[in-house]
């Protein structure tokens, strides 16, 4: 969004006679700020010039719509590359530039029509805001959200009990990435997020999702509740993540389709969307810190679905060979 307003005129008023008031004696020549006329005797403001977007920023420098789809860091731009994600300018080091081991994924960035720019670690300090770059900032295309009935459609289509997770109301980049990154790395077919009051997919959600974004569909919502309505109606089964759940993670026997649902550190599940909840499952604690970060609970959840897949697999290829 371009956040560049024109300055609203403020006519400066005349004095009365047309002519400039003398200035009085024995104090301080007071300054105008207003404007500096152009001639002796006139007092007409110049009109005011509107604010150049470009104006004192390097003709490469994106504007603060175009830093929204930055992405930066080894992973995620490689990543990008190799999935042919549109890329519009991709800025990178000395080092990287030359190196051989990355040659071939700038050459194949730039036969898409992707702009290549060698600059020092200054300005890649300063695209990505001081963050750790490792020597590339790549501008994309905007992030394509999946619509929520592609998403189940294609779920259903690639496995046979197939897992989503419902992220409600996660506003930290870092944790958002970090889960996209251990549901996309467990096998999960994809994720669900509002958009109010929750954080959508941005550089630093991409920089530590380190590339899981390339190969994970995210759909984005309007009301999140009735989102997890229709996954019910496709046959999928609510848990929802909760410290305040009556069944341990454990003891829940996830054989069917399932979707996830893990609210913000801090403040957890809404009441709405625990009344949506099939079932409200915990991760048991024996220290005495009283909750865990939500990308690692998350993790843990998800690794023991996908335990008890792997163990059901086990047991049923173990009956195969023995017949």
């Amino acid at each position: 969004m371009n956040n560049d307003t024109m300055a609203s005129k403020q006519p400066h008023p005349r004095p009365s006679g047309g002519r400039s008031r003398p200035q009085r004696s024995g104090g301080p020549k007071r300054s105008r700020d207003t404007f500096k006329p152009r001639r002796s005797g006139s007092t007409k403001a110049p009109k005011p010039v509107k604010p150049s977007k470009t104006a004192g920023t390097p003709a490469d420098q994106p504007d603060a719509e175009d830093a929204a789809d930055l992405i930066y860091g080894r992973h995620a731009v490689e990543a990008a590359i190799t999935n042919q994600r549109p890329l519009n300018r991709l800025w990178v080091n000395s080092r990287l530039r030359y190196d051989s081991r990355f040659l071939p994924l700038l050459s194949e960035a730039k036969a898409r029509g992707a702009v290549i720019d060698e600059v020092d670690s200054r300005r890649l300090n300063q695209l990505s805001n001081g963050a750790n770059h490792q020597g590339l900032v790549a501008q994309v295309a905007s992030y394509d959200y999946r619509d929520l009935g592609d998403l189940m459609a294609q779920a259903q289509q690639t496995v046979k009990i197939p897992v989503v997770i419902a992220a409600d109301g996660i506003t930290d980049p870092h944790n958002l990435g970090a889960i996209i990154r251990s549901a996309e790395a467990l096998g999960a077919q994809g994720i669900v997020i509002p958009q109010r009051r929750a954080v959508g997919i941005t550089a630093t959600v991409a920089k530590v999702a380190a590339g899981a974004l390339e190969t994970f569909p995210v759909a984005r919502v309007v009301n999140l509740r009735r989102a997890l309505e229709e996954l019910k109606q496709q046959g999928f089964w609510i848990y929802g993540l909760a410290a305040t759940g009556r069944r341990s993670l454990h003891t829940a026997r996830f054989d069917r389709p399932t979707v996830l649902v893990v609210g913000a550190e801090g403040d957890g599940l809404s009441l709405t969307i625990q009344e949506s909840c099939d079932q409200l499952i915990s991760v048991p604690l024996r220290g005495k810190t009283p909750s865990l970060n939500a990308s690692v609970a998350t993790g843990m959840a998800l690794y023991e679905i996908y335990r008890q897949q792997w163990v059901s697999q086990l047991y049923l290829d173990s009956l195969q060979k023995e017949k």
